[in-house]
């Protein structure tokens, strides 16, 4: 990857920057029933230029990293790196990630154009088995705590980051819809 400073990151852009909220909520699988979490959280989002694919598809690229951590006790309980990259040939927006629990994800979707000035809203999707957005995942959770879906969607307004995550889990012998929300505010333009 190369870096441009001229390079357009479309929607991407918005993004760019250090991110922090104390605003989360986790509400997770547990055998006995659904567990709520406070939760607050810092995710950098970078700038990592661009990439080519087989000279006919060039992507914007923006790298990042979100760390969660437990109000409750200061532990992080999620760690996630991964990209979101932009085509501006078709407006697809891609976010690939991967947690430390041996499970990646490759969720994408169209962006509709904003008009000047107005919010940008992401919205990814993936299911397992999907040929175009799809799941992986290793053996052990494949077999205990399969992932089936997961949509994401994000809105930046100016220095301020919403965003609402479900993961669709068969876990505990039943299906869970596993989901996360906050609303973070840009601590800093420069990752």
């Amino acid at each position: 990857m190369k870096e441009e400073p001229e390079l357009d990151y479309g929607p991407l852009a918005a993004l760019i920057g250090n991110w922090e909220g104390d605003k989360g909520v986790d509400i997770a699988p547990e055998p006995e029933g659904p567990e709520e979490s406070p939760y607050y959280e810092e995710i950098v989002f970078e700038a990592a230029g661009d990439v080519e694919n087989a000279e006919r598809q060039e992507l914007a690229v923006v790298r990042y990293h979100q760390v969660v951590r437990r109000k409750s006790n200061d532990e992080v309980f999620h760690d996630q790196i991964g990209y979101w990259t932009w085509d501006a040939k078709t407006n697809v927006v891609v976010q690939s990630l991967t947690i430390p629990r041996n499970v990646c994800v490759l969720a994408g979707g169209e962006h509709p154009r904003p008009d000047a000035g107005a919010a940008v809203a992401l919205k990814v999707s993936a299911r397992k088995g999907d040929a175009d957005w799809g799941i992986i995942e290793s053996p052990f959770m494949r077999d205990n705590a399969t992932t089936t879906s997961f949509e994401h969607t994000l809105t930046v307004e100016g220095d301020t980051l919403t965003y609402a995550e479900m993961t669709m889990l068969h876990i505990y012998g039943r299906e869970f819809e596993h989901t996360d929300t906050n609303t973070l505010v840009r601590r800093s333009r420069k990752a």
